[in-house]
């Protein structure tokens, strides 16, 4: 696949996830949202990794945010880096078991809707990077 395409899938893809996101959260379904929170977010990394890098730059199969931001070499504030972290965190509580009855019972409609806010923050700086390269 071409460059461009790449992108383009990543951000197609980053895009609809946001919006599922929403919805997930307009329906109650909390944990959920902050997952694909996080998949949008993985995604721009993703697309900032193949847009901004030399040609043939491999994007990690990784879900850490904070790796694929360094790995991208993304200069980040120490409140970023700790927003990436805690973001990369809604990948794992969603997914397994051992995890998901605590982050389901922390998952209030407060708790998200900051949360979400979070993601959109980082969600509109990685855009705003990624029209930079």
């Amino acid at each position: 696949m071409h460059k461009d395409d790449l992108v383009a899938y990543w951000l197609d893809t980053a895009d609809r996830d946001y919006q599922t996101t929403k919805h997930l959260y307009d329906s109650g379904d909390y944990h959920w949202s902050l997952f694909m929170g996080h998949l949008v977010i993985e995604k721009l990394l993703k697309a900032i990794l193949v847009a901004c890098q030399p040609e043939g730059t491999s994007v990690p199969r990784s879900h850490d945010l904070l790796l694929l931001a360094e790995k991208g070499r993304i200069g980040m504030t120490q409140r970023q880096k700790d927003l990436l972290d805690l973001t990369t965190t809604f990948n794992v509580a969603a997914r397994y078991p051992d995890y998901q009855q605590t982050f389901y019972r922390k998952c209030t409609r407060v708790y998200t809707a900051e949360r979400i806010a979070e993601i959109e923050e980082l969600r509109t700086w990685l855009i705003g990077l990624l029209k930079k390269c």
